[in-house]
């Protein structure tokens, strides 16, 4: 069977409706919002209202049909345009699919048209202070109470609580036997009493922000409980690959916007009455950045697809996150040196990139955690940990 690499029409008229898109609000709006301590809840709801943020869901539930192949290509070409939503790796990514597949009829009808239009947006909350990357120590724990639940502990690093409906917990059941996991999920709204958020001072420029959250016996009723009790790992994981498809596609917008500021102040600045770009001192280090956002494209492209056909995407998954971060790195450093003494000044808006293109190679798992799974998982070389 032949492979083909044209991502055909419809693709395309995704890419080329969303970039106009993002073009008119641009990096200028959003690092004001940024800077000013706003949101960008009205790029946020026109992407609703376009049906990009939902493009992923189910149609019953007001969704385009489609899958992460078309939602991640949304991110990135709203990044592409410096605008990149962190949400919507958490809303319509983990949330939206975890719903979608195990949610009960009440529940999907109940959260999955907000998701889709954006009216509702969801936060997730899985990493605590103590467990880190290691999830079998988490510590949130759901105790039943009559025909409800309790739900007692501290999550960190949660983004976005401040423009949540609710948040997607990840707690471990009380009744489980000792020193074993059995992770469930949680939909907790964010109004819940016993529910309280905090800021996290950062400084990334980024108008979504971070948050610890204390629950303390935060009672919710029955159906708040996603899926079965006994199938919570299955559930998690449905989430987690989209997540790190989702933050290659983050990944890859900053990248490619840093090259596009970098290659146009290459080609415009001139210094002994030569554009700078003509010097292969600087032409290399940017060629080779184009070399690497293409790789990582395809491999998240890959692994967005395999997400989608139901194959095994973990491997893709951390592979396409790991390369994508790699490049969204290396090209937001040599923009800066493109840039000289300006990649530092906020006119330009490429420092700006610095702290954010950062992130992709810490959260959600770092680039030491994902090589540690391509040797044990694909190498079969012992485990390290």
């Amino acid at each position: 069977m032949a492979l083909d690499f044209d991502e055909g029409n419809d693709l395309r008229a995704l890419r080329a409706s969303v970039a106009a898109l993002g073009a008119r609000y641009g990096q200028e709006y959003y690092l004001r919002q940024a800077r000013s301590g706003g949101r960008t809840d009205a790029l946020w709801a026109e992407a609703g209202a376009a049906g990009f943020l939902g493009v992923n869901l189910p149609e019953e539930h007001g969704g385009g049909g489609h899958g992460l192949v078309e939602l991640s290509l949304v991110l990135e070409e709203l990044g592409a345009a410096g605008c990149p939503l962190l949400m919507m790796v958490v809303s319509p990514a983990i949330c939206g699919t975890v719903i979608a597949r195990y949610g009960s009829p009440g529940q999907r009808e109940r959260w999955l048209p907000g998701l889709a239009d954006g009216s509702l947006t969801m936060a997730f909350a899985i990493t605590e202070p103590d467990a880190g990357s290691n999830s079998h120590r988490i510590g949130t724990v759901a105790r039943r109470d009559g025909d409800g639940w309790l739900l007692t502990g501290r999550k960190v690093w949660i983004s976005g609580v401040d423009q949540a409906g609710a948040v997607l917990v990840v707690g471990r059941l009380a009744d489980g036997p000792p020193g074993t996991l059995r992770p469930a999920l949680f939909v907790v709204p964010t109004e819940a009493p016993g529910l309280t958020a905090h800021p996290i001072p950062m400084e990334i420029v980024s108008p979504e922000r971070q948050f610890t959250l204390f629950l303390d016996d935060v009672r919710l009723p029955a159906d708040a409980l996603v899926g079965h009790p006994d199938q919570g790992i299955a559930q998690l994981f449905t989430g987690l690959n989209p997540e790190r498809v989702m933050v290659a596609a983050y990944a890859l917008g900053v990248a490619r916007l840093a090259l596009d500021k970098a290659t146009s102040y290459a080609r415009e600045r001139q210094v002994w009455g030569t554009p700078i770009g003509a010097h292969q001192g600087l032409a290399h280090p940017l060629a080779a950045c184009r070399v690497e956002i293409e790789l990582a494209r395809l491999m998240t492209q890959k692994a967005a697809w395999l997400v989608d056909t139901g194959g095994d995407a973990g491997s893709a998954a951390n592979s396409a996150k790991y390369a994508a971060a790699e490049a969204a790195a290396r090209t937001v450093d040599q923009a800066i040196q493109t840039h000289g003494g300006n990649g530092l000044s906020q006119e330009y808006g490429v420092a700006a990139l610095l702290a954010m293109s950062r992130v992709s190679r810490i959260a959600p798992v770092s680039r030491e955690m994902i090589l540690s799974f391509v040797a044990q998982h694909d190498l079969r070389l012992p485990r390290s940990y």
